[in-house]
């Protein structure tokens, strides 16, 4: 499997610390020497990585331009957990006596919007965030940056059928709480303390109907502004810290 660029201070260092084995090459930029930076060199010293040093406009180069904040790595990339692994780790918390945890997005297509709902989803303590294998993104160079090391840390399932996956982890007892638009009923008021599936929309379109039909309630944020919506992963946030504050309790 080729190669991929990771590049930024969270991300590198969140692949240094999970995943060192898989790094194949580490350049930074030179002239650089704040702590952050020394501190992923560090980690790179006790992993026995080779460090390349090169300018800063070599660095963007490498990433297109892309912010690299000094550091790249070349890595083999972490393949994302499949339908078994899913239904597999799903039914170990259930017969530990635990409440999974579990984020669906329903067609996220922006990279920028997946990495911060991983980013959330790890905070709240969520166990694995679903997704469709098809017409949504997945873990690429820009997820894992904004996700800054939540991408290593959050197990990410892409699945081929998402519909069939949202009926064999409702058979194993999940509750899914479906956001919509449409819905009559505020998320302050669902149950959110039990095995929980939260299922949240795609940019614009929001969920597609068969998902909406296998939700088992249906929920709105309140929107009390001039704006009609919010940004998928800012609802994500607020609808996994209402969950989590649920659940705390």
């Amino acid at each position: 499997m080729a190669a991929e660029r990771i590049y930024g201070l969270h991300a590198v260092r969140a692949i240094l610390t999970k995943r060192p084995a898989a790094v194949v090459r580490l350049t930074v930029q030179a002239g650089r020497e704040d702590q952050r930076l020394k501190d992923i060199l560090l980690l790179a010293k006790q992993a026995g990585l080779a460090v390349e040093v090169k300018p800063a406009a070599s660095l963007s180069d490498l990433t297109g331009g892309a912010p690299h904040q000094g550091v790249i790595a070349e890595v083999t990339p972490a393949l994302a957990l499949d339908e078994d692994a899913l239904m597999e780790g799903v039914g170990a918390r259930l017969e530990a006596g635990q409440a999974p945890f579990v984020l669906v997005l329903d067609g996220v297509q922006d990279p920028h919007n997946l990495g911060a709902c991983l980013r959330t989803a790890d905070a709240a303590g969520v166990d694995f965030v679903i997704a469709p294998r098809d017409r949504a993104t997945g873990l690429t160079p820009v997820v894992r940056k904004v996700a800054a090391g939540a991408a290593e840390s959050t197990p990410f399932v892409q699945v081929t059928n998402l519909a069939r996956t949202l009926r064999e982890i409702k058979d194993l007892g999940v509750w899914l709480v479906g956001t919509s638009d449409n819905a009559q009923k505020s998320f302050y008021q669902a149950d959110m303390k039990g095995a929980l599936g939260i299922v949240m929309g795609a940019e614009g379109t929001g969920l597609r109907r068969l998902t909406r039909e296998l939700s088992d309630t249906e929920v709105v944020l309140p929107m009390l502004g001039a704006v009609e919506s919010l940004n998928v992963s800012v609802a994500t946030g607020i609808v996994l810290y209402e969950a989590l504050r649920q659940r705390a309790s």
